[in-house]
């Protein structure tokens, strides 16, 4: 019979994971019950097109501590993670991923941190060797450009895994937005945090669903999620390009009053023409992606909609 109240809740987002859900559950299972600790594992449905959701049913008659979330379509990775904190009512709420690449023994160093009063505790990947060399690379150019422009600093090869105690997830719970970035989120809400390191692992089975145009977007979000910079920066590129044009229309005006009219030629035209109209769409599309987010914001439409739980 289910805890009213656990001590902790497991948050898993799912999307396409049939091939891994049997692994993950035993995996996990063993952890919490050697913590003897009370907890509730929450798995969210993100519309998977695969029989994911018949699989968590029928795991469901084995494990009776499973939650399952349906979400009426495919919202995201970071809507289906908040759609589970929202759910979780245990003391404590740890968010991961079910392909094991984050290893489920170290809750066990999550739940100590915590007993020395730590209100977040984040996993902290040390070893990447099992991830691809572009996927290393542009995280980590993500994360130093991210925390160079931004006031929030993201702790660099620190993921969505962590332990996060009550207090943490009810402060989540109250921010409105439904763009959301939950690593920002996560670094923005602060609290006392402790860090625990680890190897990140390769996929038990199955393949993620993440491929480089889904990350591209992703940096994108984070990036106007928590820094107006990009914004500041046009600012500064039209200073400067105005500058220039003053200085270069001085020389012309100089030149002529003493040798002349000189005769300009096209492709030196051409050439600035285009330039300054490239400078001027690049800056309309970042002002266009603040304003789509507003937009989006002001429609104040729910975050997610569950269509069943189980």
């Amino acid at each position: 019979m289910q805890t009213k109240h656990p001590f902790i809740s497991i948050v898993c987002p799912c999307y396409n994971e049939e091939e891994v859900i049997n692994h993950f559950l035993k995996s996990i299972t063993k952890i919490l019950q050697t913590s003897k600790k009370t907890y509730e594992i929450i798995f969210i449905d993100d519309g998977s097109t695969d029989n994911t959701l018949e699989v968590l049913i029928e795991s469901k008659k084995n494990y009776e501590h499973i939650k399952i979330l349906k979400l009426s379509r495919n919202f995201g990775k970071e809507i289906a993670l908040t759609a589970g904190i929202d759910a979780s009512i245990g003391e404590t709420v740890v968010p991961i991923d079910v392909d094991l690449q984050d290893p489920p023994e170290i809750i066990l160093d999550f739940i100590k941190k915590y007993k020395e009063g730590y209100h977040v505790v984040v996993g902290k990947r040390v070893d990447r060797t099992s991830d691809t060399f572009a996927k290393k690379f542009s995280a980590e150019a993500f994360y130093k450009f991210h925390n160079k422009i931004s006031d929030i600093n993201i702790p660099n090869n620190v993921g969505d895994y962590r332990l996060m105690s009550r207090k943490v997830v009810d402060e989540i719970k109250k921010l409105p937005e439904s763009q959301r970035f939950m690593k920002g989120i996560f670094a923005w809400i602060g609290f006392k945090t402790a860090t625990v390191e680890y190897k990140r692992e390769v996929r038990v089975a199955g393949k993620t669903s993440f491929n480089g145009w889904k990350l591209w977007n992703f940096a994108i979000d984070g990036i106007t999620s928590f820094s107006t910079v990009p914004l500041r920066i046009w600012l500064y590129i039209g200073v400067v390009i105005s500058a220039l044009s003053f200085i270069y229309g001085s020389v012309i005006i100089v030149k002529t009053l003493i040798f002349g009219v000189d005769i300009a030629g096209y492709a030196s035209m051409l050439t600035v023409v285009l330039f300054l109209g490239g400078v001027q769409l690049m800056g309309i599309g970042i002002l266009g992606e603040y304003i789509g987010r507003i937009y989006i914001e002001s429609k104040n439409r729910p975050i997610y909609i569950i269509e069943n739980e189980y």
